[in-house]
């Protein structure tokens, strides 16, 4: 295993010379320097993993240092180190980007454990990153695209449970992914090259629908002009997605347990059993436990299926990944229909952010592709949409009251710029991205702004651009 390299920052030769000394007896590579200056530039010739620097350094400062490696390298670690008196400077610095902070005079084993655990984050985001990247490239980002806290526990419990061979329960509404999900679990697990089945449990009658899963031999039914294997020998060394298994019948389901208890399938009409190896994900978006309680499915079947759960969470409720998704779909849909659309007028961004998307991801990727086809301009309009104000949602009416006093009028005047200008801020931001391909150097340099200034005006947004950056 590569070790792990470290880059410490520090004026002081004997601090500077003692964080080396412990940390090289943990095995880490590490290299000291005494300035900001050197330290930003030698973080342009060796890929570190870690930086430790002092707050407080003449020249160029540990917040401008911390700056400027959010600046070019958001995914590297920062830990500042601090006097006890300017504990409360350094907490509040930590809100620009910083991992942790060192307090004057620290333990050896504080030093030890902060970079450890500082280093142990940073692998399980890049894991994280590299897994939403292969998703990317294997099937498509159009429903797994996202950097909120809620699809972040998606893509971690995709990683937890990919290597595992147990059984997978996934739920979550409509429109969520959960077949995406599925295949991801599948394309990262020990089974990869083994088949991948998925069957719609709606899709077919009671009667057709074991004989999809089971198999059936030649004349066993009306229709049964020849023996047919089901999708459970088929996968055979693979995976099988049962998608809506909460629309099983009962008989299906005591079927289906079985499979799963002796791991062997009978075929309709059929006397000899056929032994399967697969692993087994279910999806639905019902409430399984609610029909185990009203006698609509099996409790012995559930407690098979709910083995690994996976919950997806509805668009609803990580709207910071709404315009990233939007921007990917526009992208996609404005290539395949050979149209020069570069984005979404302020209008466009308020109404889609104040719609609820009951059909969630699937939805909002129609909607797009609507607007796409239907618009005659280079950015999307209300009128593109389609869709009533009914639908899209009503919004909040301004608050009406009349200012009390001075203080209450400037605050509600400043409520009122940020409403107007907001809109029109993300708009500016998000069509300059799209312009240079997410590049925030280009783009920047596009609308006239200094990189550093750009980037902060992302931040007020709420616009994260990690993946979808080309640097």
């Amino acid at each position: 295993m590569k070790a792990e390299r470290i880059l410490i920052v520090d004026d002081d030769r004997v601090i500077r010379e003692g964080l080396q000394r412990i940390l090289k007896a943990e095995d880490y590579v590490v290299e000291a320097l005494s300035n900001g200056r050197q330290a930003i530039d030698r973080l342009e010739e060796v890929a570190f993993d870690l930086t430790i620097t002092d707050l407080k350094m003449p020249g160029m400062s540990g917040l401008e240092v911390l700056q400027a490696i959010k600046a070019e390298h958001p995914d590297l670690p920062v830990i500042l180190i601090t006097g006890y008196a300017a504990i409360d400077n350094a907490v509040e610095v930590m809100k620009s980007g910083a991992t942790d902070y060192l307090a004057k005079p620290f333990a050896n084993e504080e030093i030890v454990q902060k970079v450890r655990k500082a280093l142990d984050t940073r692998a399980v985001l890049l894991d994280e990153v590299y897994l939403r990247r292969e998703l990317n490239e294997s099937h498509g980002f159009n429903h797994l695209l996202g950097e909120s806290r809620e699809m972040q526990k998606v893509y971690q419990r995709i990683l937890q449970v990919a290597q595992a061979d147990s059984t997978v329960l996934i739920t979550g509404e409509s429109g969520t992914g959960k077949e995406l999900v599925a295949k991801a679990i599948h394309s990262h697990s020990l089974r990869r090259d083994q088949p991948f089945v998925a069957i719609d449990c709606t899709a077919l009658a009671e009667s057709l629908l074991e004989s999809e899963l089971f198999g059936h031999v030649k004349g066993s039914f009306t229709g049964a002009v020849q023996t047919k294997r089901g999708l459970f020998e088929i996968a055979d060394g693979g995976t099988v997605l049962l998608d809506e298994v909460g629309n099983l019948s009962l008989t299906t389901q005591a079927k289906l347990l079985r499979v799963l208890q002796e791991r062997e399938v009978t075929p309709i009409g059929g006397t000899k059993s056929v032994a399967i190896n697969i692993r087994l994900i279910a999806a639905t978006n019902a409430n399984l436990k609610v029909m185990v309680d009203e006698g609509q499915f099996r409790d012995d079947l559930f407690f098979r299926l709910n083995i690994i759960p996976v919950e997806l969470p509805p668009l609803r409720d990580r709207k910071g990944d709404l315009m990233l998704l939007a921007g990917s779909f526009l992208k996609k849909f404005a290539e395949e229909n050979n149209k020069e659309v570069r984005g979404f007028s302020p209008e466009v961004i308020e109404l889609l952010e104040a719609y609820s998307f009951p059909g969630n991801v699937r939805e909002l990727e129609n909607l797009i592709e609507r607007a796409v086809v239907l618009t005659q301009g280079d950015f999307l309009q209300r009128s593109d949409l389609e869709m009533s104000v009914e639908e899209l949602g009503s919004f909040a009416a301004p608050n009406t009251d009349i200012p009390r006093n001075a203080d209450e009028l400037k605050e509600r005047k400043r409520v009122l710029r940020e409403q107007a200008v907001d809109p029109l801020e993300k708009a500016f931001l998000l069509n300059a991205l799209e312009r240079n391909n997410w590049n925030i150097t280009r783009a920047a340099e596009d609308v006239g702004m200094q990189r550093p200034n750009f980037q902060a005006m992302l931040k007020k947004q709420g616009i994260n651009t990690r993946q979808r950056v080309v640097e």
